[in-house]
């Protein structure tokens, strides 16, 4: 079972969410208005934007069914509905898949790829209607502030929580981060040389894993080791190369110290390779000192520990 981490940071300003918050909600009316959202017809078709996104998302290539809720945040029952009225409407084919019988997967059908390439072609056009008032100072200054704003909002869409290291996520987590390590070391890594942290290890009380997801799928773990009052050990730590620049290293980080903190730790402690630059960094910057070496891992160049502020 897996339980959301959900901790405001120490510093949350409650007169900054006063001031925040109304803006977020008028940016909100602004763009949905703007986009056509409240419109029961979405883009001068048939289905209301939640419909039409479900359609698109489904791709040439067709999607899983489950997968396709995590994604949208969609609640299942709701995808399920609208999976049968597309499939009655022509336009979706819904399958078992032969391996897995308990996993359906969904294809477009020829219809289903017209209507998908017509939104493509009105989702431009209305791109275009946005863009066309507006001076090329404008323009640019508009296209920049929506990279920005929706490289702000994916990396709130990111959710962290506890997870058993057993689970498939885990695993593939764990298996991205070694491969990447395998790339980046000088001489290769290889787990079987490296101190173990192996499953026992990374649940409680032993320890704990978090895994972050972002639209369902996994974009980075960490992991501590606890002995007691002794300094945990900080372990796994792994971020998707296509989720970095979201601020998710440092946010991971804090709710792992947070973690320790809780289970009595005084000091967090981890070691590391020369190779990992920016993770070196990010230690650096969030207050880790480095320290004589404090174990015999052979692949680490450098050792570090922080010592946490108390709960109080």
């Amino acid at each position: 079972m897996e339980f959301l981490v959900k901790r405001f940071p120490p510093d949350y300003n409650q007169s900054m969410e006063a001031l925040a918050v109304p803006q977020v909600r008028s940016f909100n009316r602004t763009v949905t208005e703007a986009i056509g959202a409240l419109e029961d017809q979405f883009l001068g078709r048939p289905w209301p934007l939640g419909e039409a996104r479900l359609l698109w998302e489904i791709g040439p290539d067709g999607a899983e069914v489950g997968a396709l809720g995590l994604r949208l945040g969609l609640d299942s029952d709701y995808v399920g509905r609208v999976l049968r009225s597309f499939e009655q409407q022509g336009l979706v084919l819904v399958r078992m898949n032969a391996d897995d019988p308990s996993v359906r997967r969904v294809c477009l059908t020829g219809a289903g790829l017209a209507e998908r390439a017509e939104l493509d072609r009105r989702s431009d056009a209305l791109a275009q209607r946005i863009l066309e008032p507006l001076s090329d100072r404008q323009r640019t200054a508009l296209v920049a502030a929506m990279t920005e704003v929706g490289r702000l909002v994916q990396a709130s869409m990111v959710r962290i929580a506890i997870e058993d290291p057993a689970t498939p996520d885990a695993r593939w987590c764990f298996e991205q981060y070694f491969a990447e390590l395998n790339e980046r070391f000088e001489t290769g890594f290889n787990p079987a040389l490296s101190i173990p942290a192996d499953v026992p290890e990374l649940r409680r009380p032993a320890g704990i894993l978090l895994i972050a997801r972002l639209g369902g799928r996994p974009v980075g773990c960490g992991a501590l080791k606890f002995h007691g009052d002794a300094p945990a050990e900080l372990k796994r730590m792994w971020i998707s190369p296509d989720a970095r620049g979201l601020g998710l290293g440092r946010r991971l980080l804090g709710e792992l110290e947070q973690s320790a903190r809780e289970e009595g730790a005084a000091v967090v402690r981890l070691e590391t390779n020369r190779g990992l630059s920016e993770a070196i960094v990010l230690y650096k910057r969030s207050g880790y000192v480095e320290v004589a070496p404090f174990n015999d891992e052979p692949y680490a160049h450098h050792w570090f520990e922080k010592r946490l502020a108390s709960a109080g």
